[in-house]
């Protein structure tokens, strides 16, 4: 039988581009996002990519409490899972003390407490199972907080830690924890969000991610070139540089 892999986030951007790259891998689909309806019409081309068996669910991960069960309710239509991807995301643009509290409160609630849900709801499920992979996007922005996106790079650098405290604790069993940090992918999520340097297509960065999933790689930036170099390099610019940088 085929492998099952679950992706949150699956209706658009990174995480469509996994569903198709993953359907023409002949995996089967757990497709969770917050519009069904677009989850519904893109199963269809996933059938015909090559996937056995697609199932979608609807998920607001900014109600945290119905990951579990969702995560649960998939994992029993597909005979279980074997990888599971917390890819969904927002990242509105909103300079600190300029923004709103709701953007604010949305960005922690989806980037960070509902990842660190589904991360959590994946690692009871492959505990219960003997084995499985956590796979989670984060970002190069965790490297350095990114002018008028604090919240979007503050939650990604917090999923990088709760991943990181996720390895120190599963060492010893046959869990994979996989991080995959992408820089600038072509998606609706950062376009019209200023400059994009170094920006791929979706179906491009989706199948190397796909690469690194199977590889099942620790940590991994996507493209590996130039952000391996780039990314820890942020860390060193001073402030007014990158501030300089993103008004041009």
């Amino acid at each position: 039988m085929s492998r099952a892999i679950l992706i949150t986030g699956a209706s658009s951007g990174i995480g469509e581009a996994l569903a198709r790259e993953f359907a023409r891998r002949g995996y089967r689909l757990a497709l969770l996002a917050r519009r069904v309806t677009a989850l519904q019409e893109l199963e269809i081309a996933l059938r015909a990519a090559g996937s056995p068996q697609v199932v979608v669910h609807a998920l607001d991960l900014r109600d945290a409490g119905e990951i579990d069960p969702a995560l649960s309710a998939c994992a029993e239509m597909l005979g279980g899972l074997d990888i599971v991807v917390a890819n969904a995301g927002v990242a509105h643009r909103s300079p600190v003390g300029r923004g709103t509290l709701a953007e604010l409160q949305e960005t922690i609630a989806v980037d960070l407490t509902g990842a660190c849900a589904t991360v959590d709801a994946a690692v009871r499920h492959f505990r219960a199972r003997g084995s499985g992979q956590v796979v989670a996007i984060t970002s190069v922005a965790r490297q350095r907080g990114l002018p008028n996106f604090g919240a979007y790079s503050a939650a990604k650098e917090g999923l990088h830690r709760y991943l990181q405290a996720l390895r120190a604790e599963s060492w010893h069993e046959h869990i994979t924890v996989t991080e995959i940090a992408p820089g600038y992918i072509d998606t609706p999520l950062n376009r019209g969000g200023g400059s994009r340097p170094f920006v791929i297509g979706a179906e491009k960065g989706a199948r190397l991610m796909a690469d690194l999933i199977e590889r099942g790689v620790g940590y991994a930036t996507v493209p590996a070139l130039p952000w391996r170099v780039v990314g820890p390099l942020l860390k060193l610019v001073p402030p007014r540089l990158r501030a300089r940088r993103r008004h041009r």
